[in-house]
């Protein structure tokens, strides 16, 4: 089996999870240590010090590595110290892309601290590939989308951009956090990284943040090892733990995830309180196609379009089941208002150019029973 290309889900179970030496246990252990023995100056069983590398950490980075399909992995404390420790690629002057839709704190980061240390970041609907071609500079390094973005569900032709960014001698680097390496494989359509927020659908579970950045080039490797021992914003090794925990189960929980979204997403389109939903795996989706190209599923993230902020807060306070939170991808339904949470950073001027209205809710569909998730968003739906 070694030699073989094993399946997805045997690879999450196995792949950097050997047994234990010392004692055969099947689980990684927690390795709570900031420091190892070494047996002479100069000698040591490959570990130093913590913030360098620990071996539940190290197990971790493995997993996710040939999950993705990347030649490296470098996790980090959450999705915004990945996101941070992807543009220390850059030195000031440098020039970055973006999809003018993605997560709110991504944005922020961009504009509202990193462009004080001399980046530039020009914003453009990357579902339209020619935008992208259009706003490369010759002093762009990267190119950063979110496919589906978030809240809005737009999709991005990973390919085209590729190509394009290829024939620039531009990165392209993937947020991939909303479909999880079982449904999309950025770097098989030609992206040079790929970039988690672990804390949703990786991990699963609701109880451990993190961030992950997968490579294809041994210098992005070299780079982001550096600055995860230089600046050691680095995921702990009981986190590590958790989303390996979670990794295990990720091809069964993402098959639920679609399964049950495609019900959710049919049922608020049925539904006459629902003024519009956005879902790739409808065919009313613009860019349905696309997803059936590129993608492997439609995982269970929708937005639906309510109308005004009175109907989006009667529909929130009337759940019973789904929890109005932040964070998406646990087992648990989970409701959010962009206007006020994902997307509040972006200012009303913003969420207006984007889409993004009061009466916009997002809807991460949980792994529960489906009948009850449609129940449950029924009865919320009809307290409006």
């Amino acid at each position: 089996m070694a030699e073989m290309k094993r399946g997805f889900a045997t690879r999450a179970i196995h792949d950097g999870q050997e047994p234990e030496g010392l004692t055969g246990a099947v689980n990684v252990p927690i390795f709570l240590t900031s420091t190892y023995q070494q047996q002479e100056i100069g000698k040591h069983k490959g570990h130093e010090y913590a913030r360098l590398t620990n071996p539940t950490r190290d197990a971790l980075e493995e997993s996710l590595c040939s999950l993705e399909g990347g030649t490296s992995a470098h996790a980090f404390g959450s999705g915004m110290a990945a996101i941070t420790a992807l543009c220390t690629m850059m030195k000031s002057g440098d020039h970055v892309v973006c999809s003018d839709n993605v997560y709110g704190g991504t944005a922020r980061v961009f504009d509202k601290v990193l462009a004080n240390f001399g980046l530039t970041f020009t914003y453009v609907n990357s579902s339209v590939a020619e935008r992208v071609a259009a706003a490369i500079r010759p002093e762009t390094k990267l190119v950063h989308i979110e496919t589906p973005t978030n809240p809005m569900m737009a999709i991005t032709d990973i390919a085209a951009v590729a190509e394009i960014c290829r024939a620039r001698g531009v990165e392209l680097s993937v947020d991939n956090t909303f479909l999880s390496p079982y449904l999309q494989q950025p770097i098989a359509l030609g992206a040079d990284i790929v970039m988690h927020s672990t804390t949703k659908f990786l991990n699963g579970h609701s109880d451990g943040l993190g961030g992950v950045l997968i490579c294809t080039k041994p210098e992005q490797a070299e780079r982001f090892r550096f600055v995860q021992k230089c600046t050691g914003g680095i995921l702990s090794p009981f986190e590590s733990y958790l989303l390996l925990r979670g990794v295990k189960t990720l091809a069964v929980r993402m098959k639920q995830h679609d399964a049950n979204g495609r019900v959710v997403a049919r049922f608020l389109e049925s539904h006459p309180k629902v003024h519009a939903v956005f879902y790739p795996g409808l065919t009313s989706h613009p860019q349905h196609e696309l997803a059936v190209r590129q993608q492997r599923g439609f995982g269970s993230m929708i937005s639906i379009e309510l109308g005004s902020l009175e109907n989006a807060n009667r529909f929130a306070k009337s759940l019973r089941l789904a929890f109005l939170a932040e964070s998406l991808g646990g087992v648990e339904t989970l409701v959010c208002h962009p206007a006020t949470m994902t997307h509040a950073a972006v200012g009303a001027e913003g969420r207006a150019k984007l889409g993004i209205t009061d009466g916009l809710m997002r809807i991460s569909v949980g792994i529960e029973d489906v009948e009850d998730i449609v129940a449950d968003l029924g009865q919320a739906l009809d307290s409006i």
